[in-house]
């Protein structure tokens, strides 16, 4: 095989140079390729699935496929495929209705995430809803097809991620929940956790995920694999419903459709707000995303708050408590479950110290005055560790999960006065270059480490290059080859994700995508009024606002709610429960109606005009306050500067 010349200005993907092939054949010598338990445990209890895994919205937009990954039928890794992931991503093949236990039953390969169902007696209760509206109705429909039609009797939300609750309307109609006909179980602070992860900062999180899941990435050897979770994240309608049973304490109990559940509370894990449940008349074990097949992510690269290890361990070590020995399969809401106490607690062990060494190395090295960067390049996992499948780093990884412990105790700053006000990287990538004799010179001495392997550093040396010169074609041709070697060696799907689409992106720019839909009625009437205007204030734009004050009354007839909003200080804030006598303008309608409103199913005339809303004092000062509202865009600069100014 030829060597990829460095630079190239074709944009098409490159091979594997002979340094990736090298690191690649080392890997296969260094694992346990030979153990095929995680490929039994896969299959165990399929009972059937739909073809190609295909879902469809009613118009017959495809929302889900695994056609477009038949590549991965070929048993051995391609040379751009780290033969470790490339193992996980055929893993992540396995697509359909399984059988966990008689009573349990999983659909999994429809989406990242999995469902789990557990027949009561008289229904069935629903864990986890999936991503996707359309998802979570084919997942339903494929366990009616195989053991009946039966009622819905209880949802329940093990976190606050969306792939675990996005789906709900496709399994329960909203009215269903709100009269608590179907009751909606979810762990304390769910809501809260649920807006302020997805919603206040989802925009900046959406295009970030981009790089993380790789979804505008061609599926393929030289492109979009897996995700490590699952395969990778579904299209389609996304609603949050609001629950209506919290789950408070760990302990507690819940009797659903005549089936006990023992729970667990786990929150600040892999989930600001999660849990975990045992259900003795099956001897099943849920332990939500908390104990997956490979090391998670302590801080995903979409964003989110840091995790805390210590506390994701302490729950791995007071599950073993509560149910070491008891449980006979343990299934998670990623992935494929695992049969036979022993085996299940061995897991659980290897799980929680996983989470407890990287915390504790991390901060032992912290204390020996170590920075992140310092500690990722020199910590590594013991052996008993590294060679356990489950404990590899596909999702979450060892280099970049020290970071995210190190950034929980100590932040971003590394203490270094060098690096506490740097230039931003525009400003440095020019100085750089002209240290460096120009770009040229820089170009010249990057293409012989390229040749050496030496992608790291290459990487970091012409990505200042590329700062400085966004529309250096040279620049932006090395750096893509760079980024894609880096890709085609990664291990960690999420690693490879982000590489090859920056390696994407700089080829042939951003892709141009429809403008992020608004929130869909639906996710509005679950949140609180508090949260809207949460929701409300980060669009503000600050220097727009200088020296406005406006003063809104707000009473809403169907929650009894009273707020008066105010701008002052280039800040919106809120009180509730009270108004203000000298307010610019009231407004007297119902919460559903605003929530109309925002999802533009109406307009403010239409709704005054049908006596839907009634306003006293000066209406327009509601408009004024609404043109100082940014509209995030769904795509930004990345791998490149920013082409405008943003105030």
């Amino acid at each position: 095989m030829n060597a990829p010349v460095s630079g190239n200005s074709s944009k098409e993907p490159k091979d594997a140079t002979e340094a990736v092939i090298a690191a690649q054949q080392a890997l296969l010598g260094s694992l346990p390729f030979g153990d095929t338990t995680d490929f039994d445990d896969a299959a165990r209890g399929f009972l059937g699935t739909i073809d190609q895994a295909m879902v469809a919205t009613a118009q017959g937009r495809t929302v889900w496929s695994l056609a477009p990954y038949g590549f991965l039928d070929a048993e051995e890794a391609p040379p751009t495929v780290n033969p470790s992931l490339w193992r996980q991503a055929k893993l992540n093949m396995h697509h359909g209705l399984f059988e966990v236990v008689p009573g349990v039953y999983q659909v999994r390969g429809l989406d990242i995430a999995n469902m789990t169902l557990i027949e009561g007696d008289t229904g069935v209760i629903v864990v986890d809803t999936l991503t996707s509206i359309e998802g979570a109705r084919a997942a339903l429909d494929l366990y009616f097809q195989h053991r009946g039609a039966r009622p819905v009797a209880a949802v329940m939300f093990t976190h606050t991620h969306t792939d675990h609750w996005g789906g709900a309307l496709g399994v329960v109609d909203e009215d269903a929940v709100a009269s608590g006909r179907v009751p909606l179980i979810a762990p304390n602070l769910f809501m809260e956790h649920a807006v302020s992860e997805n919603i206040i900062a989802g925009p900046a999180m959406l295009r970030r995920a981009q790089y993380q899941f790789g979804p505008l990435l061609s599926k393929g050897p030289k492109g979009h694999v897996d995700c490590g979770l699952g395969k990778t994240m579904a299209a389609g309608g996304v609603a949050l419903l609001r629950p209506t049973d919290l789950i408070m304490a760990t302990g507690d109990i819940r009797t659903i459709d005549g089936v006990s559940f023992e729970f667990q509370m786990a929150p600040n894990s892999e989930a600001p707000a999660e849990m975990h449940f045992f259900v003795p008349r099956y001897g099943l074990l849920n332990l939500a995303e908390n104990c997956t097949h490979n090391f998670h992510n302590l801080l995903p690269f979409r964003g989110a708050d840091v995790r805390d290890a210590l506390a994701w361990s302490k729950y791995l070590g007071e599950a073993l408590q509560l149910w070491g020995g008891k449980a006979e399969v343990m299934c998670g809401q990623h992935h494929w479950p695992v049969w036979g106490a022993s085996r299940i607690d061995q897991m659980i062990r290897e799980q929680r110290d996983l989470y407890k060494f990287a915390h504790d190395q991390t901060v032992r090295l912290m204390n020996h005055g170590l920075t992140a960067s310092e500690i990722a390049e020199q910590i590594t996992l013991p052996r008993s560790l590294d060679g356990a499948w489950h404990a590899r780093g596909y999702y979450g990884h060892i280099r970049h999960n020290v970071k995210a412990i190190y950034q929980k105790y100590l932040g971003w700053y590394d203490a270094n006065p060098v690096n506490l006000d740097p230039l931003p990287p525009v400003e440095a990538g020019r100085k750089y270059v002209a240290y460096m004799g120009g770009a040229d010179a820089l170009l010249a001495r990057a293409r012989e480490d390229f040749a050496r392997g030496e992608f790291r550093f290459v990487a970091q040396v012409v990505g200042h290059l590329v700062f400085a010169e966004p529309d250096n074609a040279a620049a932006r041709a090395l750096l893509a080859d760079t980024l894609e070697q880096l890709g085609y060696a990664a291990e960690s799907a999420t690693w490879r994700n982000a590489y090859l689409f920056g390696a994407q992106e700089l080829r042939h720019g951003m892709p141009e995508i429809p403008p992020r839909p608004g929130l869909p009625r639906d996710t509005l009437a679950a949140l609180r009024t508090e949260q809207l205007w949460d929701v409300l204030g980060v669009r503000l734009n600050g220097p727009k606002a200088e020296g406005r004050h406006i003063v809104l009354n707000w009473t809403f007839t169907d929650t009894d709610e009273r707020f008066v909003l105010t701008l002052q200080n280039c800040a919106l804030t809120y009180a509730a429960g009270v108004q203000a006598s000298t307010a610019d303008a009231g407004f007297t309608l119902a919460r559903s109606t605003l929530d109309e409103l925002i999802a533009k199913l109406t307009t403010f005339p239409e709704a005054v005009a049908a006596g839907k809303l009634a306003f006293i004092g000066n209406p327009m000062r509601l408009a004024e306050l609404m043109s100082l509202m940014d509209e995030f865009p769904r795509m930004f600069a990345i791998v490149e500067p920013k082409r405008a100014t943003i105030t």
